[in-house]
């Protein structure tokens, strides 16, 4: 395996959202992980398994945790891995005998993953919940829409993502960190409602200063500042500003045109409404290319809006290739880069249970056990 993280042996207890994703995240850098699947199952969200990309550059083992052997099998690969992560409600893994405490026994060393939505304990500790529920509770999504009209839900990178799989990758790269020196493993709680509100620090920090305002579309970067705001073209794409710096807003006005003079002072916020209705009419007259022409290498922090079919092929993207072909579906590369221990292009997401005779041998089993499980209806 290449990558920083060629060597580490992770088990991954597999479930929906975060926690293939910052298993992902690991396979991506190097990191042997092998997903244990459930018997039948099939690809997230009832994709065929090759479009499950958060499944990418793993193998798989499937394995009916109901039947003899089969949570002995885990055990087993357990002694011989870093880490294990699992995203269930609190008390399912203890309930299949794969709690932390067994687990440890087990293997002192191990970092254990949990990745919850509220976390292991508090009041909503054993409530249902998705991506949607614990920013609302973290006071993120309350910051996010149209002012005077409901929060619109920023996809699942807040929770999901940014506060659930990162912050939980974050959070093993700690622990196996201090494991080296101690040699004592640790579990890891990472809870979405946690992650999310860590996310919104600076809001925070800004709302206690007075320079934050709980109504949306009326501060720096919610969409209330004109300079900092996507809009509309001509043939119905969008663009996106953010000339926050006065330099940068400065060149945005001289692009578009318009008499600097009648735009100070630019923080003067009473006039930001009208000022955003003056930008909204003028990108309106063209179309989303040509202002890409105009802006053309400008500092006035430009972009267009791309969707997802036009991002791939943005030369920038192509450039770093920012974006990588596997077995015929377009994703974005492995991320970030480094410049001594690059990690390899991802394999293909497996077929749930595609590897297990394979991964059982490497990971120490011989024939008879594997036989054995077989015969069990465990594997």
């Amino acid at each position: 395996m290449a990558g920083p993280l060629a060597g580490l042996k992770v088990v991954e207890m597999v479930g929906l959202g975060p926690a293939p994703f910052c298993a992902m995240l690991l396979a991506d850098m190097g990191a042997e992980v092998i997903r244990i699947d459930r018997p039948g199952a099939g690809g997230a969200l009832g994709l065929d398994p090759r479009f499950d990309l958060a499944a990418r550059g793993r193998r798989s083992l499937a394995l009916d945790l109901r039947k003899p052997g089969a949570v002995e099998a885990v055990l087993r690969l357990v002694e011989r891995a870093d880490a294990l992560v699992e995203g269930y409600r609190p008390g399912v893994m203890e309930r299949l005998g794969l709690g932390p405490e067994t687990c440890l026994q087990r293997k002192p060393p191990l970092v254990y993953g949990r990745m919850t939505g509220w976390g292991q304990h508090g009041p909503l500790a054993a409530r249902a919940g998705h991506d949607i529920n614990y920013i609302a509770l973290s006071g993120g999504l309350a910051a996010i829409g149209r002012e005077g009209e409901p929060p619109v839900p920023p996809l699942n990178y807040v929770g999901d993502y940014g506060g659930g799989a990162m912050l939980l990758a974050f959070g093993l790269m700690c622990a196996l960190h201090e494991a080296r020196g101690s040699g004592q493993g640790q579990v890891v709680d990472a809870a979405m409602t946690d992650g999310s509100a860590l996310l919104s620090a600076m809001f925070y920090g800004m709302r206690a200063a007075g320079a934050w305002s709980t109504q949306r579309e009326t501060n720096l970067i919610d969409g209330g500042a004109p300079f900092y705001a996507c809009y509309a073209c001509a043939d119905g794409k969008a663009i996106a500003v953010g000339a926050i710096e006065a330099q940068f807003y400065t060149e945005l006005l001289q692009r578009l045109d318009l008499p600097e003079a009648d735009y100070l002072p630019q923080m003067d916020r009473a006039r930001w409404p009208a000022r955003r209705a003056d930008l909204a009419a003028r990108f309106a007259t063209r179309t989303r290319d040509a202002w890409c022409e105009v802006f053309a290498g400008s500092d006035a922090c430009f972009a267009p809006v791309l969707d997802w079919d036009e991002a791939p092929r943005h030369p920038h993207h192509q450039a770093r290739e920012a974006f990588v072909d596997i077995a015929g579906v377009t994703q974005p590369a492995p991320a970030p880069r480094f410049s001594r221990t690059p990690p390899a292009t991802p394999g293909a997401p497996a077929v749930p249970g595609a590897d297990g005779e394979a991964v059982l041998r490497d990971w120490g089993f011989d024939e008879a056990a594997i036989v054995q499980l077989r015969r069990d209806g465990a594997l």
